[in-house]
């Protein structure tokens, strides 16, 4: 079971996604850039079979930001957006109003 020390320990973040592109060695995921008003960073989700890049781009989201990058099926990701899923919907985590990007999320 988790603690709220142990929620704590994640960074959430609020940013928003400037480019989304097919990943080159996978079918189901997308490479994300995401600003964070003062930085961008590249994150790896596998979210094409619900979302089009379309759809994805100027979108605001949470980002858990401590993550250690990870290599997926070669391309590096920075961090993991959020989302929640059923046995057929994935929706993505976002704020109900725009927020300034960088905001923490608690």
């Amino acid at each position: 079971m988790a603690t709220i020390d142990d929620f704590r320990k994640l960074d959430l973040r609020i940013a928003q996604i400037k480019e989304a592109n097919d990943h080159p060695h996978a079918d189901k995921l997308v490479i994300l850039t995401l600003d964070l008003g003062d930085r961008q960073k590249q994150v790896v989700a596998g979210i094409k079979n619900y979302y089009s890049k379309e759809e994805l781009i100027g979108r605001q989201v949470v980002l858990v930001d401590n993550l250690d990058p990870v290599i997926l099926r070669g391309v590096e990701s920075q961090g993991m957006i959020l989302a929640g899923s059923d046995e057929s919907i994935l929706a993505i985590v976002s704020p109900d109003k725009n927020l300034k990007l960088g905001s923490i999320v608690r």
